[in-house]
This record gives C-alpha cells, structure tokens and sequence, in this order.
C-alpha cells in the first residue's frame, strides 16, 4: 500500500528560483523520492525497503533478469507511485521546480501523462490553496519581465499570458499595470536602440523597419507611426508625408 502524506495546513512562502520556497516543496516531496532511507538512515540490503519499494540491491537483481517486465513492476523498481494523487502531485511539483506556471499548464501535463481527471483536480485545488499555484502572481510578474525585459506591449502580453490559461480577468488587472505614457516611452526606447542599425537606409525603408519591429512587440499602429517620425525628425529625416498609416 503507497503511504499518503499530509498535505500542509498554510500557503508556503515564496522563494527565489522556482518562485516558491524550498519549505513547500519538503512539505509535498515525502513518499517516492524520500523513501525508508530518510527516515531510517538505511535501507534493508536486498528486498524491498519500509515503504514497499525496492532497494538498489534488488533493482539491480530484477533488471538483469528477474523482473516480469511488466508496467507495475517496473514502476515499482523506479520507486515511482501507484496511487494517482501520488502522481499528480510528484509531477506538479517537478514542473514547479526553476519556475511558476499556471493552473492550466500544470492541469495539460497531468493531462498528458494520463492523470484522472478527479485525481488531477485534487492535487491542482490543493497546491493553489497553500499557494504553489497563483496565476494572478504569475501573470504580474510575467507582465513585469516580458515589458522590461523584452519590450512587450499590452496586446502582446495579453496574447502571450492567453496561450497560458489566464483567466481573462486576471490578465486584465495584470496588464493593467502598464499606462499608456509608460509603454510608449518604452516604444522610444526600443526604436532608439534599433535607430542606429537603420542608417544609410531611404526613409521608407528605415519606418518599416522600424515600425515593423514595433507591431511585432503589440505596439498599436498609431503609436509606432509617432514614435518612428518623431525619432526620425530628430535625426534631420524629412517627415512629410508620414502621417498616413504604414
């Protein structure tokens, strides 16, 4: 019989990496993985341990030979779980290890590797109560380092955090982060860095260069027009003529 571990009664505190502190993750992680060498110190030589897996000893003897070959036997000799909970929370917190993701993107892995369904909601309810799962904190942060890190507009980000399962509401209060004034100082910025590569270009080159770059980071048609004629203007580039849409 697998051995059930508690679940935690309060949210773990974040941490650095993962986005969540290495004290939720021991408070999940018991079972497959700690074994009776954890608790005990050692394992029994040659059979199976505490907790019904087998001991290296007995890997070994079963691999080069003595194994049935089927899949439980080999699920036991890789000291992986049967019970389905077991599972999904094993799976969930190897994905949550070195980054958050979302409800969604946990739910297809379980999903994918043949999870119940009911077994598969257990485990994701539970990991947002006690906190490992919070979409609302992954899509701020993800609005934070895709604007500054990459350039990101609103409807490029919007886009993005969709593919990942966010709640439409949720990504609106995270992308409502972002203000008009602060995206379009950062549509400056980028074409600034990118003004340079463009030169010895003819002007309707070096706008749908320029301009192209922008729609592709979601900046609106409006705004990338502005932003290249004023970065141009301020390179003696004549103008005229640039106000009709590109």
């Amino acid at each position: 019989m697998t051995r059930r571990t508690e679940w935690p009664d309060s949210p773990a505190e974040p941490g650095a990496g993962s986005g969540f502190g290495d004290g939720a993750t021991d408070a999940f992680a018991s079972g497959p993985g700690s074994g009776a060498e954890g608790r005990s110190g050692r394992r029994s030589r040659g059979g199976a341990d505490a907790d019904g897996g087998f001991s290296e000893g007995a890997g070994r003897r079963a691999r080069f030979g003595r194994s049935s070959g089927s899949p439980s036997s080999s699920r036991a000799e890789k000291g992986e779980p049967r019970d389905p909970v077991e599972q999904a929370r094993n799976i969930c917190l190897r994905l949550l290890t070195g980054t958050p993701r979302t409800r969604k993107q946990l739910a297809d892995a379980l999903r994918k590797r043949e999870i119940p369904d009911e077994a598969a909601e257990e485990v994701l309810a539970r990991f947002e109560d006690v906190g490992l799962i919070d979409d609302a904190a992954f899509a701020g942060a993800w609005v934070e380092s895709r604007h500054h890190g990459r350039g990101l507009a609103r409807r490029a980000l919007v886009r993005e955090l969709r593919t990942k399962g966010v709640d439409s509401a949720v990504i609106d209060e995270a992308v409502g982060q972002l203000d008009a004034d602060q995206e379009e100082e950062t549509a400056r910025e980028l074409v600034a860095r990118k003004l340079r590569s463009t030169r010895g270009l003819d002007r309707d080159k070096r706008l749908r260069r320029l301009a192209g770059m922008l729609a592709r980071k979601g900046y609106g048609e409006g705004m990338a027009l502005r932003v290249v004629r004023q970065a141009l203007e301020e390179e003696g580039e004549d103008t005229e003529g640039l106000d009709e849409p590109f």
